[in-house]
Formats: C-alpha cells, sequence, structure tokens
C-alpha cells in the first residue's frame, strides 16, 4: 500500500467525487419530487393513474439497473432523443431512484391515521390544506427512514455511469488502475471515500430523524 501514490492521486479522485456528488445530488432532488407526486397519484383513487405508476414502479424494480442506463445512452437516440453523458447518468439515476421513493411516499401515507382526516374536517381545514399541512408532514416523517437508504444508494449507484464514461469517481479509479496498475490503492482510496460519503449522508438522516421525532417525544 503506497500512501503516497494515494495522496498523489487524490486531487484526480476528489474532481470524480464532484461530479459523483453532483449527478446524484440532482437525482436525489428530482427522485424526491416524481415520488412524492408519484405516491399521491398511486394513492388518488384514480385507476389509470395508479396502474400506470404501478407499472413503471414494477418495470424498474423488474430490470437491471445497468440495462436502464445503457437503454437511456444508447437506447434513447435511435429514437431521436440524445442525451449527454452527465445527463444520461442524472435521467438513469433519477428513474431508479424515483422507483423506490415512490413506494416509500407511499408507505408514509399508508402510516397516516384515517381518524387524521377527521381532526381537520373538524377543525375547518380544506382538502388540500389537510393534504399539505397534516398528511404531507406526517408522511415525510414516516417515510424518512425508508427515503434515506434510497438516497445512499443513488450516491452508490452512480458508479455504474463509469460503463457510460461518466468521469465520476469510479470511473477515475478505474482510469488510473488502467495506467498505473495500482488497483489496490486506487480501491481502498475510493471505498473510503464511499464510506464517507454515507456515513455523512446517514448522520444527516439521523439528525433530521431526531428532530422531527422531537414533538411526539414521550408519546
Amino acid at each position: 500500500m503506497d500512501f503516497n501514490y494515494i495522496l498523489d492521486a487524490l486531487p484526480d479522485l476528489l474532481r470524480g467525487l464532484k461530479v459523483t456528488l453532483t449527478v446524484s445530488g440532482l437525482a436525489i432532488l428530482l427522485s424526491c419530487i416524481v415520488g412524492a407526486v408519484g405516491a399521491a397519484l398511486r394513492t388518488s383513487g384514480f385507476k389509470p393513474a395508479e396502474y400506470l405508476v404501478t407499472g413503471y414502479v414494477e418495470f424498474i424494480r423488474g430490470t437491471p439497473y445497468l440495462v436502464q442506463i445503457f437503454f437511456i445512452f444508447y437506447g434513447l437516440p435511435s429514437l431521436g432523443l440524445r442525451l449527454s453523458v452527465f445527463w444520461s447518468g442524472v435521467a438513469a439515476l433519477t428513474l431508479w431512484a424515483s422507483a423506490f421513493q415512490i413506494e416509500n411516499f407511499r408507505g408514509g401515507l399508508a402510516a397516516v391515521s384515517h381518524g387524521v382526516r377527521d381532526a381537520s374536517a373538524s377543525l375547518g381545514l380544506k382538502r388540500w390544506h389537510h393534504a399539505l399541512l397534516v398528511v404531507f408532514p406526517l408522511a415525510a416523517r414516516a417515510a424518512l427512514p425508508s427515503s434515506m437508504n434510497t438516497i445512499v444508494a443513488t450516491v452508490k449507484n452512480s458508479a455504474y455511469l463509469q460503463a457510460i464514461g461518466l468521469v465520476e469517481l469510479t470511473f477515475v479509479a478505474v482510469d488510473r488502475i488502467a495506467y498505473d496498475f495500482r488497483a489496490i490503492e486506487m480501491f481502498f482510496s475510493i471505498c473510503v471515500i464511499y464510506l464517507l460519503c454515507v456515513f455523512a449522508l446517514s448522520g444527516l438522516g439521523h439528525a433530521l430523524e431526531h428532530r422531527l421525532n422531537r414533538p411526539f417525544a414521550g408519546r
């Protein structure tokens, strides 16, 4: 193990990490939005929307993630839609994470008691007030642990994007291995970097969960 080599490679790895965090951050943001909308549609009672969202979730969860990446990057151009490597990566990560976030938020909505609607009605809240101010915050709190798992998995799954040439963290490591044959040093380095990212996200999730649970302490 040559730690001097790792220090020399660190600037390249950090540039790759910047791309990883950018792609993952965009995918996390977009997937949370799609997840919330999709969960609302899936529990709306409007059958066409429910079937459409259910079909999307089952398709994404039932097919290999790498195949989805290749379809977006190599398949869509034949249909007239050509995306750059970066936006292909964002699209692939977003589509994958959204399917899981839909299920996470759907579980959160299911955890909200039906008695909450009666309580809202007794306070004179309109339907959209009830959904926005009562149901959504309670559902988000219930869905937080599973949503954080999906967020962490999104960051880790960004490593697959090196298969289409996105110069993210794993791509940089594999590229240096091809030239310098320092596999132990490179894979050790990216493992540590990924672990630090996961620990940071997990700590943020636990802190947020503790903050949201504070009003319910002792109940």
